[in-house]
């Protein structure tokens, strides 16, 4: 994989452009890919974004949105614009089988693809060019930095900068967590000076849900939540009914995981959902412990050191019982904090 930077004498050069993230993608995944979609189109490039899934209602307003095309509704018009692409951007994922049903596909393009990541452990043969800094916020502060460093600041228009601020945003926990760099403050200062208004984003992304979602998050954390004291972890197990129950969409069980996070001593957070085609599993963690090892390891998944997610075939009661063994095995390392 050749440096992402490569590229950039390129960018003049109109092309038939994909832009491509992961499955049921979150604000940093479509902000950045909205973002980058904006940017590219002022140079004159030919630009499609595709979703593998579907994805929260939260996330339409952003510029854009509505052209957004959804691999698993859309399959034949998707398929069509793929074999298309001369270049193929993938954002905020770090392996293909990421992008679901997408990934079979993606990694037979004969495109050039260019891959922007901020997770471990990427899977740098299949793409041409590309950077993958864990270092990094979020996918839009990788954006940003290429727009800046291309020499094309002055295209840093509206659009593009609402997508983005959505994408740093929500990915630092509103500028809290330890991935907030003087980089990322400075990027917002950046995007302040092009005449951006936050505070809409702000609404549009936490004041924007069903009063069902918020019924949903009162009976998961009086019904559904256990605490283990003795490894300092909190558990939260959601099976189909209460989905069903509440009639929970796409994106409505985001930020749930950081509920437990907040309670006092507790170290590891973990959520797991049944989906019923498979049981999804979100950590998140805080004093040092490694969410990222702990999904690969028992979960098959990863992403940061702090937040990571994983997910399973088997029944929930076996994914359940996984966890609590792996907690077991990990106690040295989580009853370290005491209360």
């Amino acid at each position: 994989m050749q440096p992402v930077s490569n590229i950039y004498p390129l960018l003049n050069q109109p092309k038939n452009v994909v832009i491509t993230f992961h499955q049921k993608p979150d604000a940093d995944a479509m902000g950045s890919a909205l973002g980058l979609y904006h940017f590219l189109k002022q140079l004159g490039h030919t630009t499609t974004v595709i979703s593998p899934t579907n994805w929260a209602v939260f996330l339409s307003w952003m510029p854009g949105c509505k052209k957004v095309l959804d691999y698993e509704m859309q399959t034949a018009k998707a398929t069509e614009t793929l074999n298309k692409a001369e270049w193929l951007f993938c954002l905020d994922f770090n392996t293909m089988d990421r992008t679901r049903k997408m990934s079979e596909i993606l990694t037979g393009l004969p495109c050039t693809k260019i891959l922007l990541d901020h997770h471990q452990q990427p899977q740098v043969e299949v793409f041409d060019y590309g950077i993958s800094d864990v270092t990094k916020s979020s996918t839009s502060e990788m954006v940003y930095d290429l727009i800046i460093a291309s020499g094309h600041a002055d295209k840093i228009n509206q659009n593009v900068a609402e997508c983005l601020y959505a994408g740093v945003m929500t990915d630092t926990g509103s500028f809290r967590f330890t991935s907030t760099s003087a980089s990322v403050h400075k990027m917002v200062a950046g995007l302040k000076e092009t005449g951006l208004e936050h505070s809409h984003i702000h609404e549009e992304l936490f004041d924007n849900f069903l009063e069902s979602r918020f019924r949903f998050f009162g009976h998961v954390l009086l019904n559904r939540l256990e605490v283990f004291y003795e490894y300092n972890t909190a558990l939260i197990v959601i099976p189909q009914i209460d989905l069903i129950k509440f009639n929970v969409k796409t994106g409505d069980t985001e930020g749930l995981v950081n509920f437990p996070l907040s309670i006092h001593g507790i170290k590891l957070a973990a959520i797991i959902i049944d989906r019923g085609d498979e049981r999804k599993s979100s950590f998140r963690s805080k004093d040092g412990f490694d969410v990222n090892t702990f999904a690969r390891k028992y979960f098959n998944g990863g992403g940061h050191f702090n937040a990571a997610g994983g997910k399973n075939s088997e029944p929930l009661e076996e994914v359940v019982r996984k966890f609590k063994a792996a907690i077991k095995e990990n106690k040295e390392q989580l009853s370290s904090y005491q209360f």
